[in-house]
C-alpha cells in the first residue's frame, strides 16, 4: 500500500494508493489540503478516485466535495451521513475495492453518529473514534459516550494489537501508533467499565471547536463556508490598490466612483473624500438609482476589504462590469495616513 500523512495544523488526512494498478482514495481530506493531496498522487501517479469522511467533521472543513469535482471521483461516508452530496454509503462491513486494494468500513459510532473507521490490510484509519494517547469527544452533536464504549471496546480493540493505527487527529506531532500500544498505554482506555467510562467522557471539560457551528452546517449541507465565499468572491473581481486610488483622487481624474459599503456610523466617523456611501445590505436593492449607468467604473470599500470583495463581485454580477474592491480597505487607508472626511 502507498501511504502518505498530510498534516494541517492538528488534522490528519490520507492518501492511501494501491501500487499496483494506481488508484487511490483520500481519507478525511481537508479544503485547504486539495493541491497537496493532488500533487501526492501526481508524484505517486496515482489516480484519486475515492474521497473518503470518516465522519462528520465539527472542527474543518471537508474538502471531500472539491476532491469529487475536480477530479470526477466518488464521496463517501457512512449510510447514516447526513450529507447531501454523498455519492457512496456504506453500511458496516461493506468493503470498497481501490484497485486491488479492499478497504472495510466498521461503524463505530460515538464521537459522531456516522463515525466510521476504515480498514486496510493491517492499518485502520480511526477518524476521531480513537486518537493517540485519547479518544474522540462524545460531547458534540450526536455524540453518545455509550455507543463510543461499544465501538471501542466491542469492536476496535479488538483488531489484532498489531494493527497500524491513524487517527484523523494528532497535537504533539507522534508517528503512529498500534492497537496494542494504545490499549496498554492510553489513559481513557484504562476506563475498561462501562459505567467509569461513560462518566469519564461526561465529565471532560472541553473547549468547543473554533468552527464549530460553521464547519457542521457547511460539512453537513454541502453549502459553502464564508472563507470560500470569500475566496469565491476575489477570485472573480480585480482590485486596485490605496496608493492607486490615492493618485486617482489627488490627480482629480473623473473616471471612477468610490463607493462605501460600510454600515452608517462607520461612514460618518470618516470616510474617503467624495465617496459614495450604499450600506452593503442595500445594494441589491438601491444600487440602480444609486448608480443609473451601468458602465461606471466603481471601486468598493470597506472597513478590512471582505464586505467589500463581495460587494463588488454581486455588482458584477448584476452587470456592473467595471466594478473593483479597494485592497484593504479603510483600515489600511488609515494606517497609510491617507485622508479622510467625516
Amino acid at each position: 500500500m502507498i501511504l502518505e500523512t498530510i498534516e494541517v495544523g492538528g488534522c490528519r488526512s490520507y492518501l492511501v494508493g494501491c501500487p499496483k494498478t494506481f488508484v487511490a482514495a483520500v481519507i478525511d481530506p481537508e479544503i485547504s489540503a486539495i493541491e497537496r493531496y493532488r500533487g501526492l498522487a501526481s508524484r505517486h501517479g496515482l489516480s484519486i478516485r475515492f474521497a473518503i469522511d470518516t465522519h462528520t467533521h465539527a472542527d474543518h472543513f471537508t474538502g471531500a466535495r472539491e476532491i469529487a469535482h475536480a477530479l470526477g471521483a466518488k464521496v463517501v461516508m457512512s449510510h447514516v451521513s447526513p450529507a447531501p452530496f454523498v455519492d457512496i454509503k456504506l453500511d458496516d462491513g461493506d468493503m470498497l475495492r481501490v484497485g486491488d486494494m479492499r478497504i472495510t468500513a466498521m461503524s463505530t459510532p460515538g464521537h459522531t453518529a456516522d463515525s466510521t473507521c476504515l480498514l486496510i490490510e493491517d492499518h485502520v484509519f480511526t477518524g476521531d473514534t480513537l486518537l493517540i494517547g485519547g479518544t474522540g469527544r462524545t460531547d458534540l452533536p450526536t455524540g453518545d459516550p455509550d455507543q463510543l464504549y461499544d465501538s471501542l471496546f466491542g469492536r476496535l480493540l479488538e483488531l489484532d494489537p498489531a494493527t497500524h493505527v491513524h487517527p484523523a487527529h494528532e497535537y504533539k506531532g507522534r508517528s503512529g501508533t498500534t492497537i496494542g500500544e494504545e490499549i496498554r498505554t492510553n489513559p481513557r482506555l484504562q476506563k475498561t467499565g462501562r459505567a467509569e467510562f461513560v462518566e469519564m467522557m461526561r465529565s471532560l471539560d472541553l473547549k468547543a471547536p473554533t468552527h464549530l457551528t460553521e464547519a457542521l452546517r457547511v460539512n453537513m449541507s454541502g453549502a459553502k463556508s464564508v472563507a470560500q465565499t470569500l475566496a469565491e468572491a476575489a477570485a472573480a473581481v480585480p482590485f486596485i490598490s490605496i496608493e492607486e486610488l490615492s493618485r486617482r483622487i489627488a490627480a482629480r481624474q473623473n473616471d471612477l466612483v468610490v463607493l462605501d459599503v460600510r454600515e452608517k456610523d462607520l461612514f460618518d466617523a470618516g470616510h474617503i473624500a467624495g465617496a459614495t456611501w450604499l450600506p452593503r445590505g442595500q445594494l441589491e436593492l438601491r444600487v440602480n438609482e444609486v448608480f443609473p449607468d451601468p458602465t461606471i467604473r466603481i471601486v468598493a470599500v470597506c472597513e478590512f476589504g471582505k464586505i467589500s470583495t463581495l460587494a463588488a463581485a454581486t455588482l458584477r454580477s448584476l452587470g456592473y462590469l467595471h466594478a473593483a474592491a479597494l485592497d484593504g480597505g479603510m483600515n489600511t487607508w488609515r494606517e497609510a495616513n491617507l485622508g479622510v472626511e467625516a
